[in-house]
């Protein structure tokens, strides 16, 4: 069975994240897409496809940012999906995991609106913030990001 068009601009958009790639993080949204986040990060919600790739380009350009897929489900009968994903960052040698509710544009199936929750608080002392007693490797999640 193929994969789902939703699940394919997801994982077109973390490729177009993992490789601070401007152009192609805006091509994955609709101009006036919303990314939702928990509180304590500065400038937030990210508003418009332009702010979204030009903050995800920055990430990847001064904290080292890459970022894996661990699991996405999409629905079946509406235009929304859900992930499972791992924030690595590498120039400060931690990582953040996390899940995000994306809803896509029935239109265009391009994604206008991605609502971020973290597996627990962002601690600046922890190496990997990760739900506590978890079994990652048991389940098989990536202990460290990808190779370029």
């Amino acid at each position: 069975m193929a994969e789902h068009k939703h699940a394919q601009t997801i994982r077109r958009y973390f490729d177009a994240c993992n490789e601070g790639d401007y152009d192609k993080l805006v091509s994955c949204f609709t101009p006036d897409a919303v990314h939702y986040f928990p509180s304590g990060l500065p400038e937030i919600p990210w508003r418009t496809a332009d702010t979204i790739a030009r903050k995800w380009v920055w990430c990847v350009e001064n904290l080292g940012s890459q970022w894996t897929i661990e699991k996405i489900l999409v629905s079946h009968d509406s235009n929304e999906a859900v992930i499972e994903w791992t924030h690595w960052k590498s120039k400060l040698g931690t990582a953040l995991r996390g899940d995000e509710w994306y809803v896509f544009d029935e239109q265009s199936g391009l994604i206008k609106e991605i609502r971020a929750y973290y597996a627990s608080p962002a601690e600046k002392d922890v190496v990997i913030n990760e739900l506590v007693d978890f079994d990652y490797v048991g389940r098989g999640y990536h202990l460290e990001p990808k190779a370029r």
